[in-house]
């Protein structure tokens, strides 16, 4: 049962791996649920963030495995809205690539705070993601298609983090913090454009 554990682990971070990053850079259309829901999943900046506050959340346990990814889809939103007013929201895309470092050295060095401060940083975090989901939806557009469809891939993608976490469970600790360092590692290599 683990080798089938470890195989699905890896086939996500190889799919992770083999999808091009190309967020926020207003490609196709963005006014469907289609379009927002396959927005996190076109990205490594999105899909590791959103696996790496799943697996933070398991690794931590308890109300976190709720609580963080909730705040996360919450602000998230919150921060869509702002983007479709035009709110302007300083250091958006920096904000977004320290979000792919920070969760992913939580996770690989398995930080335990409380939930409340989880909650803080996760939030902050989403606030920059939505912000950067909502100024993509174009002003002849609701967008609330587009924000349902990010909100429930995103979602998906918490599911994700948190199966990985807890099916890796305590004995497995180890191999949950690797995937952790290898979201840093994505982090710093979109950070210097080598990713």
């Amino acid at each position: 049962m683990i080798p089938a554990k470890r195989l699905c682990l890896s086939a996500i971070l190889l799919l992770a791996a083999s999808i091009p990053a190309y967020a926020h850079v207003g490609i196709g259309t963005t006014s469907s649920f289609t379009a927002g829901f396959m927005h996190p999943l076109s990205g490594l900046d999105h899909m590791t963030v959103m696996i790496a506050v799943g697996l933070w959340a398991a690794l931590k346990g308890g109300k976190a495995i709720l609580a963080w990814p909730a705040a996360f889809v919450g602000v998230m939103l919150i921060g869509g809205v702002l983007g479709m007013l035009h709110m302007p929201l300083p250091f958006v895309e920096p904000g977004i690539l320290a979000s792919v470092v920070a969760l992913g050295l939580l996770v690989a060095l398995a930080v335990d705070l409380p939930v409340s401060a989880g909650i803080a940083i996760i939030g902050l975090f989403a606030l920059f993601h939505g912000h950067a989901h909502g100024t993509e939806v174009p002003e002849n557009a609701g967008g609330l298609e587009y924000m349902a469809g990010f909100a429930i891939a995103t979602v998906l993608l918490h599911a994700t983090g948190i199966a990985a976490g807890l099916g890796l469970g305590i004995r497995f600790r180890g191999l949950a913090r690797a995937v952790g360092a290898a979201c840093a590692a994505v982090g710093v290599g979109l950070v210097f454009g080598v990713l």
